[in-house]
């Protein structure tokens, strides 16, 4: 199958075309509960997922990032309600992550400040690839451990090394807005630009060099692009043709 290119298309006209099982990963913001003006184009959730489980290869990943909409103070719940029915035509919900904005100028009146959306991590049987983004520890180097209680009672001690990197949590924090989200200041023609370190941690995450990302909704052409600058192959679409301009020249950037 071809890679490495933008179309200007419905996305769920361009995966009725594409290969069954082809995407190794499929990292994509779509428009939740019309909270932005994309141009007037609608959303057609359900036959976009299904179109997503057919083109996943088994073991693949799907990162969806949504939120909901507050109205009259009540949340929509349409995060949990997409990801009941990712579920529902086959995919594991193998993790419900969060993306916190550090720097968010939305606030409530009467409850606390919302500064996060959900990034569901869907798979498609169990994920092929792990590579967990590693941090430093707060304690490191060597002190006495506890060993297992013999029949005395005594909880005797040893010293051990202890671990001097672990795992990040399941919660990321990223900064928003200009030199945050992306340095590029034509993606910001675009209503809603993602973090390009976010799109970026999850490529590293789930997949190897060489693999082939896809972004169905991909907007100004963060996915697309960080997939490229990671040694990975990208299929990036999305039905404005405006916006795809704007993630070819995004594109152009890297490729020179």
């Amino acid at each position: 199958m071809e890679f490495n290119y933008l179309v200007n298309q419905n996305c769920v006209e361009l995966m009725n075309s594409m290969d069954e099982n082809s995407i190794d990963l499929t990292i994509t913001s779509p428009p939740y509960d019309q909270l932005r003006n994309y141009e007037g184009y609608d959303f057609d959730f359900k036959s976009v997922a299904d179109g997503l489980y057919k083109v996943t290869k088994q073991g693949g990943i799907v990162v969806w990032v949504v939120g909901d909409r507050i109205k009259n103070g009540n949340k929509s719940l349409t995060s949990f309600k997409q990801a009941i029915y990712f579920q529902e035509i086959g995919f594991n919900v193998h993790d419900v992550m969060i993306y916190r904005k550090k720097n968010t100028p939305f606030m409530r009146s009467n409850a606390y400040t919302n500064c996060y959306e959900f990034m569901h991590v869907f798979s498609k049987g169990k994920p092929n690839t792990y590579n967990p983004i590693m941090i430093d520890t707060v304690r490191q180097g060597f002190e006495k451990m506890p060993t297992n209680k013999g029949p005395d009672g005594v909880n005797n001690k040893v010293i051990g090394k202890l671990n001097s990197k672990k795992a990040r949590t399941n919660i990321w924090e990223y900064a928003v807005g200009m030199h945050g989200t992306t340095s590029d200041k034509i993606a910001f023609e675009h209503p809603a630009v993602m973090p390009e370190k976010l799109a970026e941690d999850h490529i590293l995450s789930w997949t190897n060099e060489g693999d082939l990302v896809f972004d169905p909704m991909c907007g100004s052409g963060t996915t697309c692009k960080m997939a490229l600058k990671n040694n990975r192959k990208y299929i990036g679409c999305d039905i404005s043709k405006e916006y795809i301009e704007i993630a070819r020249k995004r594109i152009d950037l890297v490729s020179k």
